[in-house]
């Protein structure tokens, strides 16, 4: 009996692309924020095509906040109404990203072209040194879902209160607190989700191999979502049924050899 292929459009195939879209998207609108919150990212942290996109963002964001801020100023002007003005806007946050992605972008090709300088290409890179002194700061996800997204939503609203950030910077800072907060979300999951995996196979061998014996209770199979096999099944069709059954539930789980004579 040949294992049973999981369907393109198995709920679990749209949940994982749907993270995969979620979590690129947010990348697009975090980078220029986790560039400054981790300086010391790898040099595959960041995919080319999250790069591009990100520069993109970057790109066309100041020329629609130049547009909105030209027609804001046109209706203050008409109704005589003197605006507020802000130090820093959309604009120097994207002149900052560039600037910070040649400076990150000759580190970055050193590693490519020094293998050997990095342990994990993959790896965001340690945090800034004053979070580890926060409540909680010493934990590495609290750090990644609470601490620094916490630390760049206040430090937008409270800048702008000042009149230090324009309102579209404050803005796009706080809507990529949220794309940050998210991605990182979407990382500790799939973390989760690898370790949950391999526990699980773990879990379910011993109850297949009971299973395969006619040994398993009740309980035990209800917790794999199995039913009990007719007492009197030829061993052979049994082991079939369960190396299937092993295969499509915990992967890699092995099955020891039913006993001469068992029935």
């Amino acid at each position: 009996m040949q294992p049973q292929e999981r369907t393109p459009l198995s709920i679990e195939h749209m949940q994982n692309g749907a993270m995969n879209v979620a979590e690129i998207f947010c990348s697009v609108f975090a980078m220029p924020v986790e560039q400054i919150l981790r300086p010391r990212y790898g040099s595959r942290y960041f995919p080319p095509a999250v790069a591009f996109f990100a520069a993109v963002v970057m790109v066309v964001l100041p020329m629609v906040d130049a547009l909105a801020s030209s027609y804001g100023s046109a209706i203050f002007l008409a109704a005589r109404i003197q605006q507020p003005q802000a130090i820093f806007g959309i604009a120097s946050l994207s002149k900052l990203f560039f600037l910070l992605c040649v400076i990150h972008g000759f580190r970055v090709y050193w590693r490519m072209f020094k293998p050997e300088s990095e342990l994990n290409s993959r790896f965001e890179g340690p945090p800034l040194p004053f979070f580890p002194l926060l409540p909680g700061g010493k934990n590495f996800w609290v750090t990644r879902l609470v601490l620094e997204p916490a630390f760049v939503l206040v430090t937008a609203t409270a800048l702008e209160r000042v009149f230090i950030f324009q309102p579209g910077l404050a803005h796009y800072l706080q809507f990529a607190a949220l794309c940050l907060a998210t991605r990182n979300f979407i990382s500790w999951y799939k973390s989760f989700q690898f370790l949950r995996d391999v526990l699980d196979a773990r879990n379910a061998g011993p109850i297949i191999s009971r299973f395969v014996e006619n040994a398993a209770s009740q309980d035990e199979l209800s917790s794999l979502h199995l039913a009990s096999l007719p007492k009197d099944l030829s061993p052979e069709l049994r082991r079939s049924t369960a190396v299937h059954i092993a295969r499509v539930v915990s992967p890699g789980t092995t099955i020891p050899d039913t006993p001469k004579g068992d029935s």
